[in-house]
């Protein structure tokens, strides 16, 4: 079953589908009228793995969320997230009604399931994808935040007796979104800054704990009767941003529980559905796919957007780039636990749509990005920053990397200009390494060990940043202070690993 697991993460990387469509298959195989011929009813089960499963995937979205790339992207996302949700909830709830002939009730619930995009589909595709950052930025944005409201919807359908007033369950989305974003922006700063200030025994116990606040932002946020699943994705994005100790390991650690979290969960669904149930129910997912995807999902990014004013080429991307996954197959289990009449068929046709709109829409993707000509470079590195307490020194120690197209290459050690308390120590050239002196020039594919007390550390790292994207005259071409509010030129990013952390003063 391992070796399995890993060829379908091996398959999907390479081919440029979604994981979720192997694990499905896996499920399927191993399921009833399969060669496991496993039979599997237990939706109770399966939600409450999913619930949990989706917890991970956002914290790990989360954590990999870049902030310079979703801050201008914050208010069309949250837009899309709400008003963009309604409108594909009815759009697509009449076209189940007038054209597959499905109860209000049950129309409605299979819009609002199927309205909600996947953040692990999302995530694992457009990460793969170079998109302009825009585009990235609100369709990830779109897919951490969009699950709280649709929850809310599915439940409130879901559950026994009249639906409430709209202008209630309006009041209602509202309040547990304000409840969630504010628990979930709490418990990211106050863990970040615990994590700075407090100097752990053991570096393993740094991505376990950043794990455990955004646990612990989800529970709290359900608690308060709010939404736990943007108080995981709020608080997981500030960790991610925050110069904390290990970065990088605390982002690896999470993409590992995150492809865990995947793997389970897709099994499980492919287990829990019928495939012999699924013929007669196919043609109506395919209509009902066609209504969400043709029509619902471009009117949803229209009127969202139309106050930003984003360029139509952009607008048809993200119609597109609107994937579904494993979230609206969890969601379709709330109707299944609530004993929704028609809840079966409800699963079943979204288990269908969803696999069938994925495998049209993920690997196609790349290919109109190109066609709509929104491609952007792909070179760009990542800035990892890790850190190890240096329990005497209280200093930090920054390793730096100069990839291919930084304009730190050809710059002399003491053109870096860095601030006092700051020196390259140590210079790593083609697997050797030697103490440079003031006029050592810099190439690519060096890698610099930097050691920064702590009061000069930030300013040293804004510094090399700079000279990475502006070269040695970068206090004059409007980058010193290393700002990078607006980014560096695609694949000059210099990449950083923090190997020093602060300790904490002793008292008196």
């Amino acid at each position: 079953m391992l070796l399995i697991a890993v060829a379908a993460v091996r398959i999907s990387s390479r081919s440029g589908l979604p994981s979720l469509l192997l694990y499905l298959g896996i499920g399927v195989a191993i399921g009833q009228d399969g060669i496991g011929n496993i039979a599997f009813h237990n939706a109770e089960l399966t939600q409450v793995i999913g619930y949990a499963a989706l917890v991970v995937i956002l914290a790990e979205g989360g954590l990999g969320t870049k902030w310079k790339e979703v801050r201008p992207a914050l208010p069309a996302a949250a837009v899309l997230s709400t008003v963009g949700v309604a409108v594909s909830v009815g759009v697509t709830a009449a076209g189940a009604h007038y054209l597959v002939g499905l109860e209000w009730r049950q129309a409605l619930i299979i819009g609002a399931v199927v309205s909600s995009t996947d953040a692990a589909a999302v995530f694992s595709v457009l990460r793969k994808v170079p998109l302009p950052s825009r585009v990235t930025g609100v369709l990830e944005a779109e897919s951490g935040f969009n699950d709280a409201p649709v929850v809310i919807l599915v439940v409130a359908f879901s559950t026994a007796g009249p639906i409430d007033h709209w202008y209630v369950l309006l009041g209602e989305i509202a309040l547990e979104l304000a409840i969630g974003a504010a628990v979930g922006v709490a418990a990211g700063f106050l863990g970040a800054y615990g994590l700075r200030h407090v100097a752990l025994p053991a570096s393993g116990l740094y991505p376990i704990a950043v794990m455990a606040i955004a646990v612990v932002a989800y529970a709290a946020g359900a608690l308060a009767h709010g939404s736990g699943f943007l108080a995981v994705y709020l608080a997981s994005m500030i960790l991610g941003n925050a110069k904390l100790p290990h970065a990088p390991a605390n982002r690896g650690f999470a993409e590992g529980l995150g492809w865990i979290a995947q793997i389970g969960m897709f099994v499980l669904l492919g287990l829990l559905v019928t495939p012999h149930d699924l013929v007669n129910d196919f043609w109506p997912a395919v209509v009902i796919g066609l209504v969400l995807t043709m029509v619902a999902r471009p009117m949803e990014v229209l009127l969202s957007l139309l106050p930003f004013r984003i360029p139509w080429q952009e607008q048809a991307l993200m119609s597109w780039a609107g994937l579904r996954g494993a979230v609206p197959i969890i969601l379709a289990t709330i109707p299944m636990v609530s004993k929704v009449e028609g809840s079966e068929r409800i699963f079943n046709i979204v288990f269908v749509l969803v696999v069938v709109y994925t495998l049209v829409q993920g690997p196609t993707l790349p290919w109109l990005a190109k066609a709509l000509k929104l491609g952007a470079s792909s070179d760009a590195s990542d800035l990892g920053v890790e850190s190890a307490p240096l329990e005497r020194l209280r200093g930090h120690l920054l390793s730096v990397g100069i990839p291919e197209g930084s304009r730190m290459h050809g710059v002399e050690v003491a053109e870096l200009r860095l601030p006092a308390g700051a020196a390259v120590t140590l210079v790593v050239r083609d697997e050797k390494s030697f103490v440079p002196g003031p006029t050592t020039v810099l190439r690519h594919g060096d890698e610099l060990l930097v050691v920064a007390t702590d009061p000069v550390r930030d300013a040293a790292e804004r510094r090399l940043r700079a000279v990475g994207q502006g070269g040695k005259l970068a206090g004059w071409l409007g980058t010193g202070g290393g700002s990078t509010a607006l980014g560096p030129p695609p694949g000059t990013e210099t990449r950083f690993h923090r190997t020093g952390h602060r300790q904490k003063k002793p008292a008196g």
